[in-house]
């Protein structure tokens, strides 16, 4: 006949940095040695009680997950909002246009209080119009003059913004807050439409003070 197992939880207190917890399985009525530094503190039900079903029926036991156990499992549409990106090159932008006089208000309205009137920086970073450049003693990173690819603009914008609610703006909504921008810049004109093509056409200032890592 098969023996039913006992799950015996046995805490050591040898880890500075907490108990550590092991299970160790003996059929009925074996020999429960004690070692020094160790206490025996099951069976298995006093064990479920004590450490909150840390050892668990075996049903119990099948329904618990792989992992730290923090959050909810996500749901395919909200996979599916987030499963995007946007490539250098452009890859990966979605249709829609907006021109940065449509995207002054937006900046007004969401980006302002942060990265200040023009761009020129508060509690948020400075985006626009530096006037010490990359090799001066202080110098001034913004869009303009950093980075490389104006399509990156899209990507945070829309993957990011606004900080209380990232994710909630329409592609045009991006494409007019990304032409305000650039034309804070001075990259782009206050009427020039900008969509995925244009986006990918831009050649910012400085693309080629950074080194290409997979050529």
């Amino acid at each position: 006949m098969k023996t039913k197992q006992i799950y015996l939880a046995i805490l050591s207190a040898s880890t500075l940095a907490g108990i550590s917890l092991s299970l160790v399985a003996v059929a009925p009525g074996a020999a429960r040695a004690e070692a020094p530094g160790v206490a025996v503190v099951a069976p298995e039900a006093e064990c479920a009680e004590v450490l909150g079903a840390v050892v668990a029926p075996e049903a119990a036991r099948a329904e618990i997950r792989p992992g730290p156990g923090l959050g909810e499992p996500a749901a395919t549409d909200e996979i599916r909002r987030w499963d995007w990106g946007v490539m250098p090159d452009g890859a990966g932008l979605p249709a829609g246009s907006g021109t940065a006089k449509q995207g002054q208000p937006l900046y007004e309205r969401l980006c302002i209080a942060c990265h200040g009137a023009g761009g020129l920086g508060d509690s948020g970073d400075q985006l626009a119009g530096a006037q010490m450049s990359l090799t001066s003693e202080w110098p001034e990173k913004t869009i303009g003059n950093y980075w490389p690819y104006a399509t990156t603009l899209f990507d945070f914008i829309r993957r990011s913004k606004p900080m209380d609610r990232p994710g909630s703006l329409s592609a045009d909504e991006v494409y007019a807050l990304a032409a305000y921008l650039l034309h804070l810049n001075g990259i782009i004109a206050e009427e020039q439409p900008l969509d995925a093509a244009a986006l990918a056409r831009i050649r910012m200032p400085n693309r080629d003070g950074f080194i290409e890592a997979l050529e």
